[in-house]
């Protein structure tokens, strides 16, 4: 198995032969970044996408953006959904990252927008992976997994900050069984979260040596999942981003650290870790005497 690392345009502005440039010095093969909503515009996603060489994943809100408009029906999601999934395929995304839904439904509602969202993206032959986030249908692990064990056939970007901040502990605890979850992960956005907020500071700090290390257990937890049922390749998103995410000093503003440098150093971080993971798991077991 291969690790396709992707760059996230959070946040990004600028040309983009410099973006494809910088794609390929962190050793990614594309970008994630949202969907445009105009025809025209995603036909010119397209052009540049196919000039730079780039692979692309799709980032949609069915809801209309990250925090969901809380006035729209079930109708008005699956809407956004379908035609999302018909934009993304004109662009030619591998797959659709989806942030579904409303974090206010009862279960039952739940239930019944993915039981549809998924029969959309089987109609239109199209992967939805579907983000763990604040806000959206999927913000806790424990509405996720009652979710998961009446739609076993969904399949989920991981992005397990956003749960860490919701349950405000890291879920390592014996009682904290995810296997359901991680056992249909799509997709990884590599983002390390911390009890109080959905990114630390900077990974490498060695303050958060331990959130580092839970998240690079989940990560490891869905990629020996994904090599046991013989996938290929797995992708990976570094996403680190401002929008309050990076932390900021009082009065003046500035950040304390630079997104794009965090980003890259997760890249690097995680190749070289993938790496390692990789070599341990072709080392043959050798038995005692």
């Amino acid at each position: 198995m291969k690790l396709d690392l992707f760059r996230s345009l959070w946040g990004w502005q600028g040309d983009w032969a410099t973006c494809a440039a910088e794609v390929r010095r962190m050793g990614a093969v594309g970008v994630e970044a949202r969907l445009p909503g105009d025809p025209f515009a995603q036909r010119a996603l397209r052009q540049s996408l196919q000039a730079e060489g780039l692979d692309y994943i799709a980032v949609v809100f069915t809801g209309g953006d990250v925090v969901p408009r809380q006035d729209w029906t079930l109708q008005q999601h699956w809407d956004r959904l379908e035609a999302s999934i018909a934009g993304a395929q004109d662009v030619g995304a591998r797959f659709l990252n989806v942030l579904p839904g409303n974090d206010r439904w009862p279960l039952a509602k739940q239930v019944e927008f993915f039981g549809r969202a998924q029969a959309l993206a089987d109609a239109a032959g199209a992967v939805c992976s579907f983000e763990i986030h604040r806000a959206t249908s999927l913000y806790s692990p424990w509405v996720a997994l009652d979710v998961i064990a009446q739609l076993p056939r969904l399949r989920f970007t991981a992005d397990i900050s956003h749960w860490v901040v919701v349950c405000e502990r890291l879920l390592d605890d014996s009682a904290d069984d995810l296997s359901p979850f991680i056992e249909r992960v799509h997709h990884i956005q590599a983002r390390v979260g911390y009890d109080q907020g959905p990114q630390v500071p900077h990974p490498a700090a060695p303050e958060y040596a331990r959130a580092l290390a839970f998240h690079r257990s989940v990560w490891e937890s869905i990629w020996a999942v994904q090599r046991a049922r013989g996938q290929a390749v797995t992708t990976l998103t570094p996403e680190f981003g401002p929008d309050g995410y990076t932390h900021l000093l009082p009065f003046t503003q500035a950040p304390v650290a630079d997104t794009w440098g965090l980003n890259q150093w997760m890249a690097r971080a995680e190749a070289e870790h993938f790496a390692q993971w990789s070599a341990a798991q072709a080392q043959p077991v050798s038995l005692a005497d």
